[in-house]
């Protein structure tokens, strides 16, 4: 528990300055352009998630096979297959930024994005998809660098962009007067920057990570390994978020007040949920690594203590968004919006009471893509995305936004009733003490 606490500490930190982005572009856009802005920022929420969610992903599961032959010591197949990921990375920051661009148009019909929020929403959701590459570029060098047992270097980084991102974000906003745009620019600008300074320090500090002539090269082994790691994990968040794009589309055609109120709810959750990432991700790690090294009972004790932390931790701030919702809502929305703060607030009081289901959820998940069966943490995300399709087909045009509030449970213990029982069912298949490489498990 010691080493999973020190190891996801920075992580978390970092998880929750990342959302920061978000929060402060909400905030200031809501206190300073009013309700339909904010509304504009926040009504492509899910598609942004459905994107950015793969990108992030897909970076965390070309970290699995590093972290593998790592805790196996084996070194020149580590660097080689961090060669072949970073062109995979660079191959997807060209393929999603372009597609994503020029097709902002026709997702926001998709959302069915009201019309006088239209114009904030795309200009918002262009300047994000834009910077994608520097998406991938932090993820990407963040997870390699986390898969070696450095979770500090990322936070690091990440804070000091963070910090930039609140100057930059008042500057485009108030003296630039770039409205939606101006916040968007600031949050892509900041994440550039998280990851140029990634990219310096791993050349000048992490040798280890440092390629030579014999490690640069393609490998037709390494890059399908990567692909049957990398996609599904990018997939996963993918296909939750293709759920939650329809349960937005159903909110926002119940008008800016509805959408106004699931926006500010969403930051709040989203914020809230960093630490089950963070532990997730960090026994992810815990437990990649000594398969590599052929431990199986530390494998089965990391699982444990790290469903503990999360289950209690979700527990606890479940009882916070029940009670505190209204209160936490106002970081967004003035008090003289009582129809919006309500209905942010009645958003954060269903999520609290089956919070701690995503302790078991995440954590689950992540050491069962961290144990190789990327396709079985996949279809959890599949349980996700039906769950949250069939309330908002089925319900939510008979009981409206109430119908909206309870998706994220009916969500969360679909996924679990099959992800729980999956996650302990790999773990009871990995042979004793024998090493393991980073070939992919079926």
């Amino acid at each position: 528990m010691k080493l999973i606490l020190q190891f996801a500490a920075p992580l978390l930190v970092g998880n929750l300055l990342q959302q920061t982005y978000n929060m402060i572009d909400a905030a200031i856009v809501g206190r300073i352009l009013g309700t339909n802005a904010l509304a504009g920022v926040g009504a492509s929420s899910s598609v942004q998630f459905l994107v950015l969610g793969f990108c992030l992903g897909t970076c965390a599961g070309f970290g699995v096979p590093a972290a593998k032959f790592f805790g196996a010591g084996k070194l020149q197949e580590m660097k080689n297959y961090v060669f072949n990921a970073m062109l995979l990375t660079v191959l997807l920051a060209v393929i999603l930024t372009a597609i994503c661009a020029l097709g902002c148009p026709w997702i926001l019909h998709i959302l069915s994005v009201p019309e006088e929020i239209y114009g904030n929403a795309y200009q918002y959701l262009v300047i994000i998809f834009l910077g994608i590459p520097f998406t991938l570029l932090y993820n990407f060098l963040a997870s390699i660098l986390r898969s070696i047992g450095d979770s500090r270097t990322p936070f690091m980084f990440l804070a000091f962009s963070t910090a930039l991102n609140i100057v930059l974000d008042l500057f485009c906003i108030l003296v630039l007067k770039w409205g939606c745009a101006g916040a968007a620019a600031a949050t892509i600008t900041a994440q550039a920057i998280s990851g140029i300074l990634c990219l310096f320090y791993i050349r000048k500090k992490v040798k280890l990570l440092c390629l030579s002539r014999i490690d640069c090269r393609v490998s037709t082994r390494a890059l399908k390994e990567l692909v049957i790691m990398g996609v599904p994990m990018g997939l996963q968040f993918s296909i939750t978020a293709i759920g939650s794009m329809v349960m937005q589309s159903a909110n926002n055609g119940l008008g800016s007040v509805y959408v106004s109120g699931f926006t500010a709810g969403m930051k709040i959750k989203q914020f809230t949920i960093c630490p089950f990432d963070a532990i997730a991700t960090a026994v992810s790690v815990f437990c990649g690594q000594n398969l590599g090294a052929g431990k199986v009972d530390r494998i089965r004790r990391g699982l444990r203590e790290g469903l503990v932390i999360a289950v209690l931790y979700g527990a606890v701030i479940g009882v916070v968004l029940i009670f505190g919702g209204r209160l936490l809502s106002m970081i967004f929305i003035g008090q003289n919006e009582a129809a919006v703060l309500e209905a942010s607030a009645k958003y954060l009081r269903w999520q609290g009471y089956f919070f701690w289901c995503l302790g078991f959820l995440n954590v689950c998940r992540m050491t069962t893509q961290g144990l190789g069966y990327a396709g079985r943490a996949v279809f959890s995300g599949v349980m996700e995305m039906i769950a949250r399709v069939a309330v908002g087909v089925i319900f939510v045009p008979r009981f409206g936004y109430t119908a909206v509030c309870f998706a994220d449970m009916t969500a969360w213990i679909s996924a679990c009733a099959y992800i729980v029982p999956m996650c302990f069912s790999c773990i009871r298949k990995i042979p004793r003490g024998k090493r393991q490489g980073a070939e992919p498990a079926v």
